[in-house]
C-alpha cells in the first residue's frame, strides 16, 4: 500500500518528466514495430503500451508488449530510449509468463479518489514477482489490457478488477454500472458519482442497445439541469516558451471554474516538430498551465492532446472528478495532402454527469485571401474527426454528435481589404462593432459556409492580432500585417450560455494576445431514484418484447449506380432503412472468404446501428478511388462491382447491387506507363491502357519501337508551370491547395484539353498535385527493390548516385529531373524561405517508399530517407 502510495506521489512528480509525454507517446508511434525487430519470426509482438514501473531505485519508464512464443502468451518488460524506433532502442528487462496466477489488478488511488489524470496504475502478479506500473489514459491503454485479459488462464477469475474501458479508458472516473432486476446497463448511461466497480466488458448487443436507446428517450424523466462553469482559452504562442505566470490570463475571474480547456497553437515551429511530432516545449506549456490555474479550487488533469504544435488540455475540479467518464481523445491533420500536422485540429470528448461535450482546438490557414481554404479545413475536421466509443462494435461518434461544442483556436479570419490606417484608427476610437462588419469569420457564417449552427459572442475587445512580440505595438514589420481577430472560440448547444468573451493583454511573449471566455453550460445530472424506476420499466417491457415477431425493414433503393467516377473525387448515393413494429440492430456483413463487407473504394456510412420500431435511418454509401485502388481500375484488372450484405439480428439479409465506370487517371499509373502515352489517358483505349499498365518494368526502352519519353508529360506539365510562376512563392510545398482547383488540374492532365495547364488560382494547387501523383505511383521513383539498399548509403553520395544509376531509365529520368527542380526552387530560398532540410523531408517520404508489406517507417527511417534525398540537393549538377 505504500509502494502504491509513492506512485500516485510518483505521478505528480513524473508530469513535468517522462510521464506526462505518454500520452503524446502514444499519439506519435506504435511502438509494437521497434519490439517486433527484436523477435524471432514465430514471435510476435502483439500490442505495446508505455508505462512508468516503480522501482526501488524510483519511477522509471518501461514498454510493456503482450507477444506471443510457440503458442504461449507473455508480459514483456523492455527498457528503452526516449522514442522506441528500432531494436536498438529497446532492451528486454523482464518476462512474466501469463499462465496460472497471473493477475492484472487496479490500485485505488491514495484516498480512495478517483481522479481522471492520463493514468492509472496497476499491479502485474505472476508467481513470486509484482510490479506496479502506470499505464496512460485511453483507448490504447484499454485495447492492451483487453488483449492481456483475453489470454488469462482459463476458467481463472477474471485477472483484472476493473473492467478495461474503466480502468484504463476514462470510467475510472465515472459511476458504476447499475443492477436492477438482474439486468445491466453499460455505465455511459449512468454517470453517478461513487467509488467504481469492475465489471466484464460486453459487447454492444442488442438488448443493452434498445436499453440505451429507451432510455435517452426517457431522459427528461430523471435528469434535470445544473449549471457548470466552464473556462476556455486558445493562445498562439509563436514557438515561445512560457515566460512569467498564465494567471492574467487563465485565474481573471473570481469564481473558480468547474472545467478548464486551454489550447494552444504555434507550441513549436521547428522543423523536428513538424516533421517527426516531438517537442520538449509540450511540457513546459503544460507545467505553466497547471501551476497557473484558479488558486480557488484544486484541479486534476484529465487530458493532454497534441498534433505538432496543437495542444488542448482539458481539466476538472477534484471534486467533479467522479463525474467525467468516457475520455477520448483524436487529431486531425489539414496541412499538405491533407495529412501534415502543421494544420489542422485536436480534439477531447468527454462525459459530464450525463451530457457529452467536445472540445476542439483548430489552426487554420494564414493569409488574408485563403479564407476559402479555412471553410475547407473546418469542413474536414468536421468530417474526419471521429471517436471510437469504449463499447466494442459500436458506432464512431462525430463533433457534431455532442450536446454541447467547444469550438477554440486561431481560426486565422482576417479583416476583409482594410487599410492599415482605417482599422488603427477604428481601434483607437473602440468601434469594435464597425471594424466587426468586415471580419471574414462574420461574413463566412452569415452566408451559411461555415460553423453553421454554432454561436459567437459579441467581440468588445481589439484585434488579437499582429503584435511585435514583447509590447503591445502593431506589427511594424516589412510585412505589416493588417490587426485581425484570428483567435475566436465559438460554440453550439442549448444548454450554453456566454458570461464573458475577452482577450488578455497583460501577456506579450508572442505576436497573438490570448483570448478567454466563460460559459454557464446546463449539465444532466441523474437522479438516481427517477433514473431506477424509468430503467425497471424499460425491462419490464422489454422482457415482453422478447418473444416478439422477427424483426423486418424495407429498403427505399437496393440498386446503384456511379457514374462517370473520378480520381480521389468523391460520390455519394443514399437509401433509406425503415423498419417496421419490431427494434431491430442491422449491419453491412462481409461475404463468404472476404475480409470486408465492402470493396476498399467503397464504405457506407454509418455501416451499423440501430432502429426503433417504426423508425427510419438514411444510409450514405460513399465511393472514392485513391492511391490504393486506382492503378487496378485504371488497367481494367478491377471494376466498380460490389454486393453489399445488410444483416439483421435476428432477421434475414438484403443484398444490395453497387456498380459504375471509372474515368482511367494518370494518377496511380506506373511511371513507364506514362512514358509511352503519348496521348492523354482518356484519349486511350481500354486495352492500350492495360497492356501498358501490366507490362514488365523494363531496364531498357527495347520493348516497344517507339522510343518513350523521357518524363511523363503530365509531370512536365506541372513542373513546367511551378518552375514559371512559383520559384518565389512562400510556403510552397507545405501549404494545401483547394480541393475545386486540383480536380481542375487532374482534369486538365487527364484530358488534355490544354497543352500546358491553364491558369490556376493558387501555385499551391499545383504543388499539392505534384505531391498527390508522386505519392499515387504504384512503383515509387526509387524502386521497391532498391529500398533498403537506398537507406543504408543514405550517407555515400558515391554509393546513392550507383543505386539511382541501376533504377529503369524512365525511373532515373524522373529522379534527376525532380531533384534539378528542387535545387531551381533553393536558388530562390530568400523569397521562398524553403530550405534543402523541409524539401529532402517532404519528398524523401515520397520518392523513397518502403515496399509493401513493410513495417510501417519510424523516424530512423524517414530520417535516412530524408538524408537519402539531401545528398542530391546539395550536390553541385544537373538542372532541368
Amino acid at each position: 500500500a505504500g509502494l502504491a502510495a509513492d506512485v500516485e506521489r510518483g505521478a505528480r512528480a513524473q508530469e513535468e518528466g517522462a510521464a506526462a509525454g505518454l500520452e503524446a507517446a502514444a499519439h506519435k508511434m506504435d511502438q509494437s514495430v521497434a519490439i517486433q525487430e527484436t523477435l524471432s519470426a514465430e514471435e510476435t509482438c502483439l500490442a505495446t503500451v508505455q508505462g512508468i514501473l516503480a522501482t526501488e531505485e524510483g519511477m522509471e519508464s518501461r514498454l510493456l508488449s503482450l507477444i506471443e512464443s510457440h503458442g504461449k502468451s507473455m508480459l514483456c518488460l523492455y527498457t528503452h530510449r526516449r522514442m522506441a524506433i528500432t531494436a536498438e532502442d529497446v532492451c528486454l528487462d523482464r518476462v512474466l509468463l501469463i499462465q496460472e496466477g497471473f493477475a492484472v489488478e487496479e490500485v485505488p488511488p491514495e484516498n480512495n479518489l478517483q481522479i481522471p489524470g492520463s493514468d492509472v496504475t496497476v499491479q502485474v502478479t505472476s508467481g513470486g514477482a509484482s510490479l506496479l506500473v502506470r499505464l496512460p489514459f485511453g483507448s490504447h491503454t484499454q485495447t492492451f489490457l483487453r488483449e492481456v485479459r483475453r489470454r488469462c488462464s482459463p476458467g481463472k477469475k477474471d485477472a483484472t478488477a476493473a473492467d478495461p474501458e474503466q480502468s484504463a479508458a476514462g470510467e475510472v472516473t465515472g459511476a458504476p454500472r447499475l443492477k436492477t432486476a438482474n439486468k445491466m446497463v453499460p455505465s455511459s448511461s449512468v454517470p453517478a458519482s461513487g467509488p467504481t466497480q469492475g465489471l466484464s466488458t460486453r459487447p454492444c448487443g442488442l438488448r443493452d442497445t434498445l436499453v440505451k436507446s429507451l432510455l435517452k428517450q426517457k431522459e427528461s424523466s430523471y435528469t434535470h439541469l445544473q449549471n457548470f462553469r466552464f473556462f476556455v482559452g486558445t493562445y498562439n504562442v509563436n514557438g515561445q516558451s512560457p515566460r512569467g505566470s498564465l494567471r492574467p490570463w487563465l485565474s481573471q475571474d473570481g469564481e473558480p471554474p468547474d472545467i478548464y480547456c486551454v489550447g494552444f497553437q504555434e507550441l513549436d515551429l521547428s522543423k523536428e516538430a513538424f516533421f517527426f511530432n516531438d517537442t520538449p516545449k509540450e511540457e513546459e506549456w503544460f507545467k505553466a498551465v497547471t501551476e497557473s490555474l484558479h488558486p480557488g479550487a484544486k484541479y486534476a488533469k484529465v487530458k493532454l492532446v497534441r498534433l505538432v504544435g496543437i495542444l488542448l488540455l482539458l481539466y476538472v475540479r477534484t471534486e467533479l472528478a467522479m463525474n467525467i467518464s468516457e475520455v477520448e481523445a483524436e487529431t486531425v491533420g489539414t496541412g499538405i495532402m491533407g495529412r501534415m500536422g502543421n494544420k489542422g485540429g485536436v480534439a477531447i470528448r468527454f462525459q459530464f454527469h450525463n451530457s457529452t461535450v467536445c472540445v476542439v482546438n483548430a489552426h487554420l490557414a494564414a493569409h488574408p485571401e485563403e479564407y476559402e481554404r479555412r471553410n475547407q479545413e473546418v469542413r474536414d475536421i468536421c468530417a474526419r474527426m471521429q471517436f471510437h466509443p469504449l463499447e466494442p462494435g459500436c458506432p464512431l461518434l462525430a463533433i457534431k454528435e455532442h450536446d454541447v461544442v467547444l469550438w477554440l483556436g486561431d481560426l486565422n479570419y482576417r479583416l476583409e481589404e482594410q487599410d492599415m490606417e482605417r482599422v488603427k484608427k477604428l481601434i483607437q476610437t473602440q468601434d469594435f462593432q464597425a471594424l466587426h462588419q468586415h471580419d471574414q469569420l462574420k461574413i463566412q457564417r452569415e452566408a451559411k459556409l461555415v460553423f453553421e449552427g454554432f454561436q459567437e459572442g459579441e467581440i468588445s475587445f481589439q484585434p488579437t492580432y499582429k503584435y511585435n512580440p514583447g509590447s503591445d505595438d502593431w506589427d511594424d514589420s516589412a510585412e505589416c500585417r493588417v490587426p485581425a481577430w484570428c483567435d475566436r472560440i465559438l460554440w453550439s448547444g442549448k444548454t450554453v450560455s456566454l458570461l464573458s468573451y475577452q482577450s488578455h493583454m497583460a501577456l506579450k511573449n508572442s505576436d497573438h494576445k490570448p483570448v478567454s471566455a466563460i460559459f454557464d453550460v446546463g449539465v444532466k445530472v441523474v437522479d438516481k431514484k427517477s433514473y431506477c424506476k424509468a430503467f425497471e420499466g424499460i425491462v419490464r417491457s422489454l422482457d415482453k418484447m422478447e418473444n416478439a415477431s422477427i424483426p423486418s425493414v424495407t429498403l427505399s433503393k437496393r440498386e446503384f449506380l456511379f457514374k462517370d467516377v473520378k480520381y480521389l473525387q468523391l460520390q455519394v448515393e443514399s437509401f433509406t432503412i425503415s423498419n417496421g413494429p419490431v427494434p431491430c440492430q442491422f449491419e453491412f456483413i462481409s461475404k463468404p472468404n472476404e475480409d470486408a463487407y465492402c470493396k476498399p473504394w467503397l464504405i457506407a456510412k454509418p455501416s451499423k446501428g440501430f432502429l426503433m420500431p417504426d423508425s427510419e435511418v438514411v444510409i450514405a454509401l460513399e465511393l472514392c478511388v485513391n492511391k490504393s485502388t486506382a492503378t487496378a481500375l485504371n488497367s481494367g484488372e478491377e471494376k466498380l462491382e460490389d454486393i453489399l450484405v445488410l444483416h439483421l439480428d435476428r432477421g434475414k439479409d438484403y443484398f444490395l447491387s453497387v456498380s459504375g465506370n471509372y474515368l482511367p487517371s494518370c494518377f496511380g499509373c506506373p511511371i513507364q506507363t506514362l512514358c509511352y502515352m503519348k496521348e492523354p489517358i482518356r484519349e486511350m483505349l481500354p486495352e492500350a491502357i492495360r497492356e501498358l499498365t501490366l507490362m514488365p518494368l523494363l531496364t531498357d526502352d527495347a520493348f516497344w519501337e517507339e522510343k518513350p519519353l523521357d518524363v511523363p508529360k503530365e509531370l512536365w506539365m506541372m513542373v513546367d508551370l511551378l518552375c514559371r510562376s512559383a520559384c518565389h512563392q512562400e510556403g510552397l510545398f507545405q501549404q494545401p491547395g483547394l480541393r475545386p482547383e486540383f480536380e481542375q488540374i487532374r482534369d486538365w492532365l487527364d484530358t488534355g484539353t490544354l497543352d500546358v495547364l491553364g491558369p490556376v488560382a493558387s501555385n499551391h494547387s499545383v504543388a499539392e498535385a505534384l505531391l498527390l501523383f508522386l505519392e499515387s505511383l504504384p512503383e515509387p521513383v526509387v524502386c521497391y527493390k532498391s529500398y533498403r539498399s537506398s537507406l543504408e548509403c543514405a550517407n555515400s553520395y558515391e554509393m546513392s548516385s550507383q543505386v539511382i544509376s541501376m533504377l529503369p531509365k524512365c525511373h532515373q529520368n524522373v529522379f534527376h529531373y525532380l531533384v534539378a527542380f528542387l535545387r531551381e526552387l533553393l536558388k530562390h530560398t530568400g523569397k521562398n524561405h524553403l530550405d534543402v532540410n523541409v524539401l529532402a523531408s517532404i519528398f524523401g517520404g515520397l520518392l523513397l517508399r518502403p515496399p509493401p508489406g513493410h513495417t510501417q517507417p519510424g523516424t530512423a527511417e524517414k530520417q535516412k530517407a530524408q538524408q537519402f534525398i539531401q545528398q542530391f540537393l546539395c550536390h553541385e549538377g544537373g538542372t532541368l
